[in-house]
This record gives C-alpha cells, structure tokens and sequence, in this order.
C-alpha cells in the first residue's frame, strides 16, 4: 500500500558484493572435491620450495619438472602462505619436495581455501570501484563488479582447475579504478607489483606505459614542437622522476635479492621459456588455431582428393614430401594430438617466434596511437582490452585462460554505449566456453554448462540495462548483431555434442581415438568468435569517436 499522502517513498538500493561474497564462498567449498588439474601439483611444489629452500635456490631447485616460473613477489606469497600449513597437512605431503606430489583432501582443502581468501583482494577492489563511483552509476558500477565475481572463469580456472587469478584481477582492477581517479602515481605503483606476481601482465603494459606516460608525464599541447627547448618543456619532468621512481622501486625490491646472489639468468630463463611450441597443448582459440586448423584440412584434402593435391603441391611444392614419407604422415598425425613442443606444419609456412612477436607489436601499436592522442579514461581501457586481444590472438604459446586478460578489462567499458554489447557477448561467451575443455568429468560439465548459460543469460540482460544508450539505430548493423546472437546461441548444442562424444568415447574406440578432434572443434568454433569480436571493436574503437567520450552522467 502507498503512503495515505500518495506520494510513493523512493527506494534506496544498497549496492554491495557481502551477500554474494558468502554465497560464493560457501559454493567454492562445495567444489572442493571437484577435479584438479596438474597446476594443483605446481603450486604445491611451489609452497615446498619456498618453504624448505633458501631463498637463493628457489629459481634453481629442479626436482620436480613443476618448476617456480613466477615472479618474485608470487614466490613470496607462497612462502607466505606455506607458514600457516597445519601440521596435518604437513604430515599428509603438502611440503615435500617430490618429484610428483603424494597428497590427500587436507592438502586439497587447505590450498583450496587459500585461494578463496586470496580473492578477498578482488572483493576489496570492487567495493573501491563502487564507493568511488559517482551515484548515478551506482548501478551500472554494481553489474561490473558482480559480472568480474561471478565470472565463470574465475570459477572453471581457480576454484575446479586450480590458480590465483583472483587475487591478480583485483591488483588489476584496484589499478583501473586509479586510473579513473586520475591517481597515476598509485596506477604505477600497483601495476608495477601486479607484474612482479604474474608477468603474463605484460601483455596489457603497453597501454599503461603510454596512458602513464601522455596523462601524467607529458604537457598537453596543440602545436607539435618545432625547435629542442620546445621539445624538453613538453616532459614533465618532476611527474616523470616520480612515477620512473616508484615503479623501478617495485622492481628493486623484487628483484634486489636475486641479483644479489647471482642467480637472475635461472630467474630470467624460468619466467620466459621461449622453447615452447608455437601452440598450448590444446589450441588457445587464436589466429593460431585456425592457421593450425587450415593445415590439417589441407593435409586431409591433399591425401584423399586427387585434383585438390595437384593444386596444394603446385602451390606448396614442399608438400609432395608429405605424399611420399609414412614418417611425415605419422608426424602430422601426431601434431594433432595437442602435444607441447615445437609445432611444425606441413602445408602451410612454418611461423617463428619473432613473427609472433612482430604481429603482436604491431597491432598493439595501433591501438596505443589514439591512446597517445587522447588519452582519457575511456581510451586507455579500449586500448588496454585491444593489448589483450593482440597477444592473445598472436602471441607465442599462448594459453587459453589467457582469455580473461581480455574479458575483465573489456567489462569496465561494455557500459561505455550499447554498440559494444553484441561485441561483448560474442567475447565472453566464447571465451568462457573455450576454457570447458579445462575440466574433466560429466559433474564438472554439467557445472561448468550451467554456471556459464546463467552467467549470460543475466549479465547480458543487466548490461543491455544499464548501458548508454547513445547509439543511432541508423549506424549500427543489424545483420552483425544477429549473427553475434546466433553465433553465441550455436555454443549451446556444439558443448552438448562434444560432451555426447565424451561420453560415447567409452563404448566406441573410434570416438576414443578422436579425442583431439573434439578439443578442436572448441577451439576452431570459439576462435571465430574471438576473432568476430576482436573485428568488431577494432572497428569501433578507430572508426567512431563519439564512443570514447565521457558520457554527461560519469
């Protein structure tokens, strides 16, 4: 019933992430016995190391092939974490050094629960994103923070699969909202640690470097300089000692200690080993899995169609070769088997490290030129999720959780204009499916399905409501967003298949056989979402200024 003054009382909403913190917490305890994968393994060696060795050997200790190849600051974050391991679990193998670890539930239970409390860094950031958003985006800064916790990834890679991601995306998304705040000391500074964690980071630092450098370091002038004095009085040098003094203070004290005792080329060799092949085990869905792809339905076609094999052997003289030599059909068939290790293909040129690294750079490049111009907010997070994607998509032995260096930044701008959603929604449902083939087991799918189809399903409905809507129907094309629809909806029955085959492999040896086939067709599928996607924005972030404004209620 209304008031008898017929005035109805405004409603006040109390916009926090407690009732879902409890209410995720309890279901992460649930999965504690779900499946583990080998990183489950690693960390656990990882806490030995740290725990048993002097700090000097860590980098060189090589019992297990589970090898430390993280930064500094995370190998203190496993010593710290090895000091409150319960003599229980002690007894149960937690802290041997092992070639391969023995272990039982206490161990799973207590590194498990390490990582639920290491998310608290997450749930701090988000609270900060919210208290320091203005009160007409209260809501719209609410769907971002619940969209990052929720987030099937998280849940697929850190709490069934086994890592700390959580805890890594709130250091990131802690030095987002600085940025927003124009606090770029603080920016710096965090960033800067969040790389002496993970330096998988490296891949977003590009955009932080020229934001840091063109927002706080640099004049904003209209005229290019034309003489040396003009060009020394563009650099704010006071701004720039600062920040250049921060940032390698984070780098001094993570790495000080290791330069100290002369071990920083194990160190180096560890974090960056560049003898790994082309692709991950099964096919990161990138440029590299459809390049893979493509040179198995060659190889295919060239050996069973005659007219087919006439025209790749004209084109590719080399492949006769393969005609000719059971060896190099044996090799090519087992270079679809998902193996790590040097990738070579049979039809199309064979794709070395300095290409990847040139295709990254490159693309990375052009998203950071429109950053330097104009470097607001809005620019340095389209850039920042542009990084993202040209590593992801180009880069060298690329892994497929890497896909959430894309997801998370790309959150923070979906409400930018409602032109970014079918954009949005063919990333993220992609990406998410792509990391099912991390999990094993018809419980960890059924899981893994569900939580992913809730998932969409709500945040694409709260996005689309809370998005700006400043976009002109006449612009937007409605044909792209139909087909990211029905791409997005087609996830659906190509899951449910590959699990049928899964399931089926028991009774028939062919599926058995088959088992590569069914990883790729996640990755081909996905890949060409990804790849719609990353189009898509690469579009809109070059061709349309008015998305990149600050919108009248921010």
């Amino acid at each position: 019933m209304p008031p008898k003054s017929g005035k109805f009382k405004k409603v006040t909403y109390n916009f926090s992430l407690w009732n879902i913190w409890v209410a995720t917490t309890l279901l992460k305890v649930l999965l504690f016995p779900a499946y583990h994968s080998t990183d489950f393994d690693v960390h656990r060696n990882w806490l030995a190391i740290t725990h048993n060795l002097p700090l000097k050997d860590w980098y060189l200790e090589a019992t297990s092939q589970w090898t430390l190849d993280y930064p500094p600051f995370f190998a203190y974050f496993e010593w710290f974490l090895s000091q409150f391991v319960p003599k229980s679990v002690i007894a149960d193998g937690c802290l041997d050094i092992v070639a391969k670890g023995d272990y039982g539930i206490s161990t799973i239970a207590f590194q498990r629960t390490t990582v639920i409390f290491s998310e608290i860094i997450l749930f701090l950031s988000l609270e900060y994103l919210m208290r320091t958003s203005p009160s007409s985006q209260k809501a719209r800064s609410f769907v971002i923070a619940s969209s990052i916790v929720l987030s099937p990834g998280l849940f697929i890679v850190d709490h069934i699969h086994f890592q700390y991601n959580g805890m890594m995306f709130g250091i990131l998304i802690f030095s987002i909202v600085t940025a927003k705040e124009k606090r770029y000391l603080l920016c710096g500074f965090t960033f800067a640690v969040l790389l002496c964690f993970k330096h998988i980071f490296l891949y977003l630092a590009p955009a932080y470097f020229i934001f840091l450098l063109r927002a706080y370091c640099l004049n904003d002038v209209k005229k290019f300089p034309t003489n040396f004095n003009q060009l020394i009085n563009i650099v704010l040098w006071k701004n720039l000692l600062k920040l250049g003094g921060v940032v390698l203070s984070v780098f001094a004290i993570c790495f000080g200690p290791f330069v100290y005792y002369g071990v920083m080329p194990n160190l180096l060799a560890r974090l960056f080993p560049f003898s790994r092949g082309l692709t991950h085990a099964y096919w990161a869905p990138n440029i590299w899995a459809l390049y893979s792809f493509t040179d198995r339905v060659l190889i295919q076609l060239m050996l069973h169609i005659p007219g087919v094999s006439k025209i790749i052997t004209r084109l590719a003289p080399h492949a006769n070769e393969l005609l000719n030599s059971p060896e190099l059909l044996r090799e090519s068939a087992a270079s679809t088997k998902g193996l790590v290790g040097e990738v070579e293909f049979f039809i199309l040129p064979n794709i070395q490290p300095s290409a990847t690294f040139l295709l990254t750079l490159f693309y990375q490049v052009m998203s950071l030129i429109p950053l330097f111009i104009n470097p607001t907010f809005e620019r340095f997070i389209g850039s920042l999720t542009l990084c993202g994607y040209a590593s992801f998509l180009f880069g060298w032995h690329v892994h497929e959780k890497a896909i959430m260096l894309v997801i998370i930044p790309f959150t923070f701008i979906v409400c930018q204009d409602k032109r970014l959603l079918p954009v949005f929604q063919a990333l993220s449902s992609a990406g998410y499916v792509s990391l099912f083939p991390l999990l094993y087991g018809s419980a960890e799918w059924l899981f893994k399905a569900l939580i992913t189809f809730v998932w969409c399903v709500i945040y694409f409905s709260s996005f689309g409501e809370v998005a700006h809507n400043y976009a002109n129907f006449s612009t937007r094309i409605f044909l792209l967003d139909r087909i990211n629809l029905i791409y997005s909806i087609l996830l659906i029955p190509m899951s449910i298949f590959v699990q049928f085959m899964d399931i089926e492999a028991r009774n028939f040896a062919i599926l058995k056989k088959l088992e590569f086939v069914r990883l790729m067709i996640y990755s081909v599928y996905c890949a060409l979402g990804i790849v719609g996607s990353w189009n898509g924005l690469s579009w809109l972030y070059f061709l349309d200024d008015t998305i990149w404004v600050k919108k009248d209620d921010e």
